[in-house]
């Protein structure tokens, strides 16, 4: 039974060093509606969307009346915090400042006994963790849920490309931007491209002036800094941007991480346990289920079109649970640390299900929970299974005489996403009669957003549901641009667990072009699915310019082979008996990541498009291969 009730200091403004005030939502125990004299620890989120969502709120409702103060806060330049001008979305530098200002101010108060946790997905991770960088005093125990730690390397770019759904993200953020969000005729131009995003997806590249964006000019420069800086520079060197170089700095304090296996950052939320791990006393702790982007909170059995089961599920219960078990061990004064004997890694091994089809229409793919001691995994065997020119995958390495395989890449006509690890892409309805029902005007319009992207694992078949695809909408194993090699229907189970690697050599008839690896668990054909259910678990790109290190651009000899590396974010999987481990192979993934035009044009400045004769080479002298983490039996 809850202890204390709660009363509610709302938009307190608080100076940071700088002058700028920011609203603060204090919430604090209460019996008969006075506060309670006392001092508590303290839970702290510091976000850009609003502390008042009920997501924020209700962890006031669920941690105060257990003996907590809830302080929730406004990012500057959000909300009801004041405007200062600096606001470029995920790169904003006070963000770390004012962070360790808050700390510093909540500690000072009378009702704080000087203990602060910190919660929060995404955004909101980001927040903690560039926090910790600063080492606050008080700051004592974080707990960042899907956070990016390198804005180069898992969220803005990725191996040389645009993570497109930054684009969608930045007019997210500039439809309550304060520049807009008082003036109906600013906010409804943002809308009207929430409208037609489909549209300005094709409008690309982007220049300044062509979106709405232009009405936030900051975050209009993000976009085009985002679009534009290919190359590792000084841009994505500094720390609002890459936490990853300055971990020395973070302060060492209990840190819990948790992600999903189809959230855009497991990359970065686990090399975030290793190198905390590495560097720090405090224990770390990893969570990592089989969920899309905040899926943790989300109380389904299902990701997109396959279900793990109801072991899978968490919810916003549990989490909250799981979350006040870890503060407890290090906020209250007679808090008692940790025990020695939990296991540092929980993970959620997927696979193992019937592959038959739920009730609800979904694959059973199953999966389990397993606790293990150390990320990455010391017992995996880092096994090559090689490309072959017959579209064979198999650990048994390919002959001197083995044919390369060609395929035509035509950026005009890229390979659709299909599911995968992204943030959700949304776009509002058109206007128009039958679009949706009237009351929905009366909604806010970030609340009337519908899928145009939906992450999480989907068989491979272009669909007109999927954004990208088209007539007659085949197996992506049947366009003549995607190379498959697979493996022969295993006959006893193989677990994957771990990041993959694909080593290709390759040649272009362009100076600069793109390619893909995807890998994809192929369930055997039943009555349910009489084709089969090719399950994407992870995928990912190289820009041939940057082969040789994201600080320099290498453009190539058309005709001449090279050597490329492709690294895929960790996953986890049970590929079953009977089942085939697959690997595609091409040359875009649209629109999740931006196409190459083919023509070493300047980053986002290209003019025309090239269509680009592609070569892969399976031989002996050129072993193309993928390096799986098998973890024995």
């Amino acid at each position: 039974m809850s202890e204390y009730g709660i009363v509610l200091s709302k938009d307190v403004m608080i100076p940071m060093r700088d002058g700028t005030r920011l609203a603060f939502d204090i919430y604090r125990p209460a019996t008969d509606g006075v506060w309670v004299d006392g001092r508590f620890p303290t839970i702290m989120l510091h976000t850009p969307y609003d502390k008042t969502d009920k997501r924020y709120s209700e962890i006031a409702d669920y941690f105060v009346p257990k003996g907590y103060n809830v302080v929730l806060i406004d990012l500057r330049d959000r909300y009801k915090s004041e405007y200062s001008g600096v606001y470029y979305h995920a790169a904003t530098p006070h963000t770390g400042r004012d962070g360790a200002d808050i700390c510093d101010w909540i500690g000072s108060q009378p009702w704080s006994n000087g203990k602060i946790g910190t919660v929060g997905s995404s955004y909101a991770a980001i927040t903690q963790v560039r926090t910790a960088i600063e080492a606050p005093a008080n700051l004592t125990a974080i707990w960042p849920d899907v956070v990016p730690t390198n804005s180069f390397q898992n969220q803005c770019r990725e191996g040389g490309a645009m993570q497109q759904h930054m684009f969608w993200a930045l007019f997210i953020h500039a439809q309550d931007a304060q520049e807009v969000r008082d003036d109906w005729s600013k906010a409804s131009q943002i809308w009207d491209d929430l409208k037609n995003l489909r549209q300005m997806y094709r409008a690309f590249p982007w220049k300044k002036g062509d979106t709405s964006l232009r009405l936030v000019p900051t975050l209009e420069d993000s976009l085009i800094d985002y679009h534009t800086r290919g190359m590792y520079d000084e841009y994505w060197d500094r720390v609002e941007h890459n936490y990853t170089k300055f971990w020395n700095e973070h302060k060492d304090i209990p840190v819990t991480m948790s992600t999903g296996w189809y959230d855009p950052f497991p990359t970065a939320d686990t090399e975030y346990f290793s190198s905390m791990t590495e560097l720090k006393k405090s224990p770390m702790r990893l969570v990592v289920g089989p969920w899309s982007h905040v899926g943790m909170r989300g109380d389904a059995t299902y990701c997109h079109q396959v279900d793990f089961g109801p072991q899978s599920v968490w919810g916003v219960q549990r989490y909250f649970d799981e979350q006040l078990e870890f503060f407890n061990r290090w906020l209250p004064d007679n808090a008692t640390g940790q025990p020695a004997d939990e296991a540092p890694v929980r993970i959620f091994v997927m696979g193992g299900g019937s592959g038959r089809k739920t009730d609800q229409g979904k694959l059973d793919h199953g999966g389990r929970w397993r606790n293990e001691q150390e990320w990455p995994l010391a017992r995996r065997v880092e096994t090559p299974y090689y490309l072959h020119s017959n579209g064979g995958l198999s650990t048994s390495e390919p002959g001197a005489d083995d044919a390369p395989l060609h395929y035509t890449f035509d950026p005009a006509h890229p390979v659709p996403t299909l599911g995968g690890l992204y943030c959700s892409q949304g776009e509002l309805p058109a206007d128009g009669p039958g679009m949706e029902p009237a009351w929905a005007r009366l909604l806010n319009p970030v609340l009337r957003l519908r899928d145009l992207l939906t992450p999480g694992p989907v068989d491979q078949k272009e669909d007109p549901a999927f954004f990208g695809s088209e007539a007659p909408y085949p197996r992506l194993s049947d366009r003549p641009d995607v190379l498959v090699f697979q493996t022969e229907p295993l006959t006893a189970p193989i677990e994957v667990t771990g990041r993959t690697t694909v080593k290709l050599w390759i040649s272009s008839s362009a100076i600069d072009t793109d390619f893909t690896a995807k890998v994809i668990d192929v369930h055997p054909a039943n009555e349910d699915y009489p084709e089969g259910f090719d399950m994407i678990l992870n995928d990912s790109i190289i820009r041939c310019r940057y082969r040789e290190g994201y600080d320099k651009e290498v453009m190539m000899t058309p005709g001449e082979v090279y050597p490329v590396t492709i690294e895929l974010p960790p996953t986890s999987n049970l590929f079953d008996v009977g089942h085939r481990i697959r690997v595609d192979i091409s040359s875009s993934n649209w629109p999740r990541l931006d196409v190459n035009p083919n023509t070493g044009e300047a980053m986002g400045r290209h003019t025309h498009q090239v269509v680009a004769e592609q070569t892969v080479f399976a031989d002996a002298e050129h072993p193309s291969h993928i390096i799986l983490p098998i973890i024995p039996a």
